[in-house]
């Protein structure tokens, strides 16, 4: 379990290389700062930003294809964990989707400032994002889980990994699901906070 913000940064720096763990430092700086016009993380996260959400971002990539993959961010409003991934693995392609004005004109932003070629944000609903195979689709905080893999099930495959970071609802809200869902997914418990999970799963959504 990562419990600090040295051991947050330490586990980020064993995950990137050099120019990457600069991108992450001018992230975090640009995110901290913007935080101060809107309210992109809370504020009491703010002293445990490592931990709280680049840590807890990165470690999405331990459990996804360690190729060159396309991925879907559900809602990546301050950029978690779309930006990070994109950082963190130049080699996907990621797409962000966020449909609040002033969340997505940050993470067009912070892309240009960024230079991150490879990351792309869809500033619309999802309903309105076109369909189109992922390899890998990711939520944080986005819906609840039913509603979630509703509005997604269009841009899922046989092969698409499902990386959902939950709080400790996330065994219970599988556990409503129907069993061809419960049959897809499994809990993977969080490194950065003993009462979160994560729920992943592979599959196509009937």
């Amino acid at each position: 379990m990562i419990e600090s913000e040295d051991e947050a940064r330490a586990y980020c720096a064993a995950r990137c290389d050099d120019r990457a763990m600069g991108l992450l430092e001018r992230f975090v700086h640009a995110l901290c700062e913007e935080n101060g016009r809107q309210n992109l993380i809370s504020k009491a996260s703010v002293n445990h930003v490592w931990q709280r959400h680049i840590a807890d971002s990165l470690q999405l990539v331990d459990h996804a294809p360690q190729r060159r993959a396309s991925w879907l961010d559900l809602g990546s409003g301050p950029g978690l964990p779309g930006i990070v991934i994109a950082i963190a693995r130049p080699d996907v392609e990621m797409h962000c989707v966020e449909s609040r004005a002033k969340r997505i004109a940050w993470l067009e932003r912070i892309c240009v400032q960024l230079d991150l070629e490879n990351c792309l944000v869809h500033g619309r609903q999802l309903e309105r994002v076109e369909s189109r195979e992922m390899d890998v689709i990711t939520a944080r905080a986005f819906a609840p889980l039913a509603k979630l893999l509703d509005l997604s099930e269009r841009f899922s495959t046989p092969a698409t990994v499902w990386l959902l970071p939950k709080g400790r609802s996330a065994a219970q809200e599988l556990a409503e699901q129907p069993n061809h869902v419960r049959g897809m997914f499994h809990v993977e418990q969080s490194m950065t906070s003993a009462d979160a999970a994560i729920l992943v799963g592979k599959g196509r959504i009937p």
